[in-house]
């Protein structure tokens, strides 16, 4: 069974059986009949699933363990077999020296291979490394996590937090991250070092008044029908995505990933909770327009997704190209604030309605305990609204099919 070990919960554990640490991958306890506990780190290695013996309890603490089972995983990511290091005399493995062998680099290897399984956005795992490779590694990417200070944080942002403001904050958000989950580890103790609230904040100049945050750029609503009329004159898979993405103000991924099987015959759009930012299930209403794209993009081609080249989901980059030979200055994304823009400076749709269109995240934990319906009845009659505007100024024929 899984728990989250603390001194108190192990020294009082008498019941046989193997325990799991939540906090740290693969450590186990394991309570003999006769009351005796011994600490195993579990892990796979070639295919083969393995039990390592880290030493009895109490004569191995918690959080000796903890720093064990840590350097094992270390080895095991290395793709190393971490038991010739066991084999080491016990004065070798002693605790402080098995600090000094945990380095940075190492360990947030592990956090980031753990972390990426509950990130929806593949690319971020990317991000990360990348990040941290080119601009912590190289200052204490080899230091022991015991031994990382402000001086060095300050030595990481101070080239880059000027120069390159949101790669600074990022930057400096992920090493608090690395260092916070060293901690609950039991692998360093005190104040983090690269925390922003009362820490750095104190040194570093606020990101808001180096650089005004930049948005997506968006356009400006009053010009969207002629641009939809531009956007007809393309006729191809990408500009269906686009529009489709245009009318139901969608995100990218939402609209390049959809599935046929995910509309219901009422015309109603269910996108799955692993493909949504705030990781619910979104609902969203079609208009008669947004119906007849998802059957000419059948006629260009047929697939599981609505979108698609030789039965494979467009690129990423497929509508982003699109604009730019359009010569349009606006990002795919921009076109929610369009849609948001509209909303607030054109109709009687309420705030609540629109918010709910984009599946925008709750912040107020109280009104996101209450808001628990979805307002479909009044979100279909926002969204017909928002395709009649769309297709205001549209000329005939909608679409022509390419050969």
């Amino acid at each position: 069974m899984r728990e989250k070990f603390t001194d108190i919960f192990v020294r009082n554990l008498v019941t046989p059986g193997r325990y799991t640490d939540s906090a740290v991958t693969g450590l186990n306890l394991q309570v003999k009949p006769n009351g005796k506990k011994y600490w195993t780190m579990r892990y796979t290695l070639g295919g083969k699933r393995r039990d390592l013996s880290l030493g009895s309890y109490p004569d191995t603490s918690l959080r000796q363990a903890r720093i064990y089972a840590a350097r094992c995983r270390a080895d095991i990511l290395s793709g190393r077999n971490p038991v010739a290091y066991w084999r080491l005399d016990s004065e070798t493995r002693s605790t402080p020296d098995v600090e000094q062998q945990i380095d940075f680099q190492t360990f947030a290897k592990e956090v980031i291979e753990l972390k990426s399984s509950s990130w929806s956005n593949k690319k971020h795992a990317a991000q990360w490394s990348s990040t941290i490779e080119t601009y912590v590694n190289p200052i204490i990417g080899k230091l022991p996590l015991s031994d990382i200070t402000t001086d060095h944080i300050i030595k990481i942002l101070t080239p880059i937090w000027i120069k390159k403001t949101v790669t600074g904050t990022r930057v400096r958000q992920r090493i608090e991250d690395i260092l916070s989950a060293a901690k609950v580890r039991g692998l360093r103790s005190g104040q983090n070092p690269a925390a922003w609230k009362g820490h750095l904040s104190h040194i570093l100049p606020e990101p808001t008044k180096i650089r005004a945050v930049k948005h997506h750029t968006a356009l400006p609503y009053i010009t969207l029908p002629n641009f939809i009329t531009q956007l007809h004159q393309c006729s191809c898979i990408s500009s269906l995505a686009l529009e489709f993405l245009i009318l139901t103000a969608s995100r990218t991924s939402e609209v390049l990933l959809a599935k046929r099987t995910e509309i219901s015959e009422e015309g109603i759009w269910t996108i799955p909770a692993n493909r949504m930012k705030t990781r619910r299930e979104h609902r969203v209403p079609l208009g008669n327009r947004a119906r007849s794209i998802m059957n000419y993009a059948k006629l260009l081609d047929s697939s599981e997704y609505l979108f698609s080249k030789n039965g494979k989901p467009l690129s990423n980059m497929a509508l982003p190209m699109l604009l730019r030979r359009m010569q349009c200055q606006a990002t795919v994304h921009g076109f929610r604030s369009t849609f948001r823009d509209w909303v607030a400076e054109e109709t009687e749709h309420s705030q609540e309605v629109a918010e709910m269109a984009l599946a925008h995240a709750i912040k107020n934990k109280v009104e996101a305990a209450y808001r628990r319906g979805n307002l479909l009845q009044r979100r279909q009659r926002l969204m017909d609204d928002w395709e009649g505007f769309c297709m205001s100024h549209r000329d005939e024929p909608l679409v022509r099919v390419c050969g």
